[in-house]
């Protein structure tokens, strides 16, 4: 797992309350997350990785690998 992927994991763990442990390839629209968690959640990442993430973006992201990579390719 890359150093993005740990640092996302972790604040999937510290801020989305699905009931298990988050993973990487699950889908977002099979994880039980309501909107507003999620919104929260990109706020969280985005002040986490000093990186704005659109909602046009974050509606393109199936997966937090997915986000990850978006992460990485968007950070300075």
């Amino acid at each position: 797992m890359s150093s993005t992927e740990d640092r996302l994991m972790a604040l999937a763990r510290e801020n989305l309350d699905i009931g298990r442990e988050p993973e990487m390839d699950a889908e977002f629209s099979n994880s039980g997350v309501s909107s507003v968690d999620a919104v929260a959640f990109i706020k969280k990442a985005s002040e986490e990785f000093g990186t704005a993430i659109p909602p046009e973006d974050f509606s393109q992201f199936k997966t937090l690998r997915e986000m990850a990579a978006y992460l990485d390719s968007h950070s300075g």
